[in-house]
């Protein structure tokens, strides 16, 4: 088994997919690092050709990410410290608030490209959707597992994981509905 080969072939596509369920870009990254060395010891039980390499990468990052949450969320994280106000005290300001957007209102052109909003839009829009549905969304269209490779890791049916993407899409259409509107009106 060739590890070089099946590192250019899925890590790329387990990235993506590590960043687009909620990972920032360095985490990700150093999350492919670690399901490839757990894959590389594991090396001499593995089949050579087998195309469940693929699952089993995805497999390990899912619960390493999962661990790396759940350790996470034992730590308080704090967004920003401001200086003192004329009140004297010191404010605590929370990434939104940092970033000043209301994603609901906010106009493209505030941002410094159109590429940037509709980023942040479809980060705001994926967070909204059930963990499932996003789940099943990103594996699909990031990760570009089949639907046969999604239900064998998700260990549900065939069925349910089209039923769970169809719903992905509904959702975000609908969440997503007054960019289509402004694209119409163009």
């Amino acid at each position: 088994m060739n590890i070089e080969a099946l590192y250019r072939d899925i890590a790329p596509r387990l990235t993506n997919w590590l960043v687009s369920t909620g990972s920032s870009y360095h985490e990700a990254c150093d999350l492919v690092q670690s399901v490839f060395l757990k894959i590389w010891k594991m090396k001499e039980d593995l089949r050579g050709g087998d195309s469940s390499v693929s699952g089993l990468a995805f497999t390990i990052a899912r619960n390493l990410r999962k661990n790396l949450v759940r350790d996470n969320s034992r730590l308080a994280f704090v967004g920003e410290i401001r200086d003192a106000d004329e009140s004297g005290g010191a404010g605590i300001q929370s990434e939104g608030e940092s970033l000043g957007i209301n994603m609901a209102a906010q106009p493209a052109d505030s941002f410094s490209s159109d590429a940037e909003y509709l980023r942040r839009r479809l980060s705001a829009a994926f967070a909204q959707l059930p963990p499932i549905l996003r789940e099943a969304y990103t594996l699909f269209q990031i990760a570009e597992m089949s639907i046969r490779e999604i239900a064998t890791q998700t260990g549900v049916s065939e069925n349910l994981v089209k039923v769970r993407i169809h719903r992905a899409k509904l959702k975000l259409r609908e969440i997503l509905a007054d960019l289509q509107k402004n694209e119409n009106s163009r």
